[in-house]
């Protein structure tokens, strides 16, 4: 992950080279007066560099959506805020967006905090800063099923609409009945699933071993992990309500 580190102030420089040396080859980006503090402050941090420019740190942001999957802000929420607000596009491509405060307390993701990493991010922070992690989406609040996220880390993908994706995650969330049918992949995909996850299933969640198991008028959703097609008869019954996992075949 291409990581950026923004900051304009000082003492937000200080805590700057904390978070780059926590994530090395990130680069910090600093104004130009701060350049000796901002070259201090990444030191020999391997593979990150210290980057300096005139004028606005609004006018940077363009260049940085552009070129970094993840931007570390330590400047205040708000004006993080107003800063990204004219930039940003959808949430499949904008870039994972954290704000640390100058004190190092909390880490908050800003942005993209699923697709786009914000919340592993600041979870990461929060470890090496000892900061806590502010995460405000449904699913880690509530230490559910993160359903754009589920096997994520052993290298699934997933297939489904932008709808679709807000359908199911709605039934997550709201302790909807959702069935989970795992036909491939590792097991091992609930505790420390997305940003961490301990304790037992959540109650709304049934599983199955086969598709053909499931009683569709008993669920409002449907999660499915498996490296064949899904026949057309449980496509149309499940349609506009499922989202589809792709396990590598390795596993």
């Amino acid at each position: 992950m291409k990581i950026a580190v923004v900051s304009i102030t000082k003492h937000g420089i200080a805590m700057a080279g904390r978070v780059v040396a926590a994530l090395p080859g990130a680069q910090l980006f600093a104004p130009e007066k701060f350049r000796a503090e901002a070259q201090a402050a990444v030191g020999n941090t391997p593979g990150s560099q210290a980057h300096f420019y005139e004028g606005k740190v609004g006018d940077q942001v363009p260049a940085l959506f552009a070129a970094f999957e993840g931007i570390v802000c330590i400047v205040s929420l708000g004006a993080v805020v107003r800063l990204i607000a004219p930039h940003l596009k959808n949430k499949e491509t904008d870039p994972g967006v954290v704000v640390v405060d100058e004190a190092g307390r909390f880490a908050i993701p800003v942005l993209s905090g699923h697709l786009g990493g914000a919340n592993q991010l600041a979870g990461h922070l929060a470890t090496a800063l000892g900061a806590q992690a502010v995460l405000t989406t449904a699913s880690d609040a509530r230490e559910t099923i993160c359903v754009d996220l589920l096997g994520r880390e052993l290298g699934w993908t997933f297939e489904a609409s932008h709808d679709e994706i807000v359908r199911c995650s709605a039934a997550m969330v709201n302790d909807e009945p959702v069935a989970l049918v795992q036909e491939a992949g590792s097991t091992d995909w609930w505790l420390n699933h997305a940003n961490g996850r301990k304790g037992s299933l959540p109650a709304n969640v049934r599983l199955f071993t086969e598709l053909d198991a499931v009683p569709r008028a008993e669920f409002s959703a449907l999660l499915w992990v498996s490296q064949r097609p899904m026949p057309e008869i449980q496509a149309s019954q499940w349609q506009g309500s499922k989202v589809i996992y792709r396990p590598g075949v390795a596993q």
